[in-house]
């Protein structure tokens, strides 16, 4: 395991995203697992969320950008003792089992705005904890949002324009489409340089900035989730490397 930016402190929460890749044959099996863990996942001492989530190209909404090879799990933890102990319990040594590869990133929480499925699952860090990362450190974005069925189409017709945007976004490390169902909901997993990475794409670049300022005017979604996160630690690897550490910039 690589440390980046120490550990959370005493009453913070920990966010662990995992991604595994599993082999095409065993495809079937993955999803059966998904099924299966959402029951088991309920269960888990200190686990205070989590969500088991297809995963895909950040580029693309829906089945067309599906990855079946590759899933994911988004935990929020009380201690990270409870998810040190996780580490052993029978849906991790399942996927173990499946994959090929499993690349995690421990989080702490710096800043959420929103709800997923009613709740907020990170709670109110910005007043729990504090002041938030120095403009140099390595940041974490989950975005989730549930479409509004009326807005559907006229929403898919501005992705294209955010999507060339956030190919050219000079300090993305890393990303991912995220979501619970193929239709209707729509997330991405984001790891960027440095807070002014983030900042320069989500202001700064044309399309992203227009569908930002349109969200409220034209009530894109009926549920929609912002969070950001200091990277704590990252193991493991995707396509045989750390994303984090082999696309990082290298200092000079």
């Amino acid at each position: 395991m690589t440390g980046l930016a120490g550990t959370p402190g005493a009453g913070a929460l920990l966010v662990t995203v995992d991604f595994w890749r599993v082999p095409r044959r065993r495809v079937g099996h993955a999803l059966a697992r998904v099924a299966a863990d959402r029951s088991t996942l309920r269960h888990v001492s200190g686990l205070r969320f989590a969500r088991l989530l297809g995963t895909g190209s950040a580029s693309s909404l829906g089945m067309r950008g599906a990855d079946p090879c590759q899933w994911a799990m988004v935990a929020v933890w009380d201690t990270p003792s409870a998810a040190r102990s996780f580490e052993r319990s029978a849906p991790i040594r399942a996927w173990a089992a499946l994959a090929e590869e499993r690349w995690r990133i421990d989080l702490h929480p710096l800043s959420s705005r929103g709800r997923w499925s009613r709740r907020e699952p990170f709670g109110d860090p910005a007043a729990a904890h504090g002041p938030g990362a120095p403009d140099d450190a390595q940041i974490a974005v989950i975005t989730r949002a549930r479409l509004a069925a009326r807005h559907t189409l006229t929403f898919r017709r501005a992705v294209p324009a955010v999507v060339a945007d956030l190919a050219q976004a000079d300090g993305l490390l890393f990303s991912a489409g995220i979501g619970e169902a193929p239709v209707g909901l729509t997330g991405t997993f984001s790891l960027w340089r440095d807070v002014s990475s983030l900042r320069r794409f989500a202001y700064g670049r044309p399309a992203h900035a227009e569908v930002v300022r349109r969200t409220p005017e034209v009530g894109w979604y009926s549920e929609e989730l912002f969070a950001r996160f200091a990277v704590l630690a990252s193991r493991g690897t995707l396509g045989g490397r750390d994303p984090l550490l082999h696309l990082a910039p290298t200092p000079g």
